[in-house]
């Protein structure tokens, strides 16, 4: 039987509205009232559909991308193909070695997974070396209230009665993250993501007065991000663990963080880097002190592909789950959490296909 070819690559900019309880956040100066990623619909000669990812900033250009540069690279190849994306990574390079072209890259990547799953008939985890559990814990991550103590309060007591044992912060203050250690009590894991909020003469008074609540880790401390040198002086001192990865501009560039045990966690974003990239990273910390902790911040076919790592990886981790009330809720119904936890699909590929409503244009940009 001929190898199954792809027939078609489309791209479908996903915008979900949401509300967080309080005003819009800030997004780059603007109130975001909406989160944005892209679906990527991948279909084969035999008909089967794959569903992948990819990190969104403005879905004009991403789907410019994949008309102009992804599509006629991909559209007649085998879609069992292992160097097909590493080629064309590779023959795209001189548009950027990060941003909207890797992370189109990802998107096919992590379709491809699924595509290739479903063809033999088994979950994705199957092909990630086997299911190590049954059920991922997850963590209620909130979005940025600014230091305001009564909001966070509520809004963590919030994920706490909604059956979270896990929180993260997206603050830059230690009145924050004692606001919600007192509304979680002693015990509770707590993570706080500063994005990038200290030059590196900065960062140590703040994380020390941060330790005496007990953060599991600090997440992307320093800016700009890429300053490993100072990172690695950073993380020698500090007395809560680091976490960094959803900034990396290369999957390399994590590995390097790896290989040099420069922090605690890492977080490769499956969307940005694709799920061979976050397999890869998480097999390389297997035996060593640092842990792989995919960045998961948005909700379609990529947050099923990191459930799926943290189902087949060895060493266990929680998948972050953005605690926000969503107009619609994608995979509420097929891949629910219940009481902190999903469980892991069994059905061929990612598990679930994207529902009519993400891709009939309701939810669309």
């Amino acid at each position: 039987m001929a190898a199954a070819t792809i027939r078609s690559i489309t791209c479908i900019p996903m915008r979900l509205p949401f509300h967080h309880w309080t005003a819009a956040p800030l997004f780059a100066g603007r109130p975001r009232d909406k989160l944005d990623s892209a679906l990527v619909r991948l279909e084969i000669s035999d008909g089967t559909v794959g569903w992948g990812e990819s990190y969104c900033v403005e879905p004009t250009a991403l789907k410019a991308i994949f008309d102009t540069l992804i599509a006629p690279l991909t559209v007649g190849k085998s879609c069992e193909d292992d160097t097909l994306v590493p080629g064309i990574r590779r023959t795209l390079h001189n548009l950027g070695r990060s941003g909207p072209v890797l992370h189109a890259i990802a998107g096919l990547d992590i379709a491809l997974w699924d595509i290739k799953a479903k063809l033999q008939g088994v979950p994705l985890y199957a092909l990630l070396g086997g299911k190590q559990r049954d059920s991922v814990n997850a963590y209620a991550s909130l979005l940025q209230y600014y230091a305001d103590a009564s909001l966070i309060d509520r809004n963590v007591t919030r994920a706490l009665d909604a059956g979270y044992a896990e929180v993260k912060l997206h603050e830059r203050t230690t009145g924050a993250v004692a606001a919600a250690r007192r509304a979680m009590g002693a015990g509770l894991p707590l993570m706080v993501d500063t994005n990038c909020a200290w030059l590196p003469d900065d960062a140590d008074g703040a994380i020390a007065d941060m330790a005496a609540h007990d953060p599991l880790w600090i997440e992307e401390p320093l800016w700009p991000p890429e300053d490993h040198d100072a990172l690695a002086r950073l993380s020698k001192r500090s007395p809560v663990p680091l976490a960094v990865g959803e900034n990396a501009s290369s999957a390399l560039e994590i590995t390097k963080l790896v290989a040099a045990g420069t922090v605690r966690y890492v977080q490769p974003s499956v969307i940005k880097l694709g799920l061979t990239a976050a397999a890869d990273i998480s097999r390389l910390c297997e035996g060593t002190a640092v842990r792989c902790a995919p960045q998961v911040a948005f909700f379609g076919p990529g947050y099923l592909a990191a459930l799926h790592l943290l189902a087949a990886q060895p060493t266990p981790a929680s998948l972050e789950r953005l605690y926000v009330e969503l107009q619609h809720v994608p995979y509420g119904a097929s891949v629910p959490i219940v009481a902190g936890k999903v469980s892991v699909p069994d059905r061929p590929g990612l598990g679930a296909d994207p529902e009519a409503a993400l891709i009939d244009g309701r939810f669309s940009s």
